[in-house]
């Protein structure tokens, strides 16, 4: 398979819906022999572009709605979760890690980040604070060090800012945000369409 066909999964750390994603998108993926490239994006940058507004804080009823279906939805989809104590949180650093660590081992940025979700959302741990990412990082094999100077480069830096701006290029104004073979796909409720669409070549 090409580059082409590999599906990006564009996502936050601080949004459910993009927990719920992680948790199916690679097993999803493979059943059709295909790659699935993760990009951790900064959300309020794709809200702010759209005009929006973050859905579980300032949209009367449907926050309350989310609230549940978020629930609803973990549970449905057999996936622990727990609404967590910090709502919501910037999660930069956790993308900057991922980053730097995707350039050295794109598996160990993909365990790191799983690891990041689940910290975040059942855990409850506050993933926006270093010394709670570093741990993660450390219990990974991850020199803490290294991570740490790392994500302090401006190189680190601006490639969040520029893999945001080139996902809202490309069409993603929410998370989890999906692209597969030019269809766009939002939301963790897609993945069954996205399983269609894998399975027929599109409709």
């Amino acid at each position: 398979m090409t580059e082409e066909s590999d599906i990006r999964f564009y996502f936050d750390f601080s949004s459910p819906y993009s927990y719920l994603a992680s948790e199916r998108i690679d097993d999803l993926a493979a059943k059709y022999r295909r790659k699935v490239k993760w990009r951790p994006v900064m959300l309020g940058a794709a809200i702010k572009a759209t005009s929006g507004l973050p859905l579980l804080l300032s949209v009367p009823l449907k926050g309350e709605y989310s609230k549940r279906d978020i629930e609803r939805s973990a549970r449905f989809m057999g996936v622990p979760y727990t609404f967590p104590p910090k709502f919501p949180l910037a999660t930069l650093i956790a993308a900057r890690g991922y980053y730097w660590l995707h350039g050295q081992d794109c598996d160990k940025a993909r365990e790191f980040a799983h690891a990041v979700f689940r910290a975040y959302w059942v855990d409850g741990r506050d993933i926006g604070e270093l010394p709670v990412v570093l741990e993660i990082a450390d219990k990974l094999g991850i020199d803490r060090a290294a991570f740490a100077a790392a994500i302090a480069t401006p190189e680190i830096k601006d490639r969040v800012k520029q893999e945001t701006d080139a996902a809202i290029a490309g069409g993603m104004f929410g998370a989890p945000f999906f692209s597969v073979d030019g269809e766009r796909f939002w939301g963790a409720d897609r993945l069954p369409q996205i399983d269609r669409w894998l399975e027929t070549g599109g409709f």
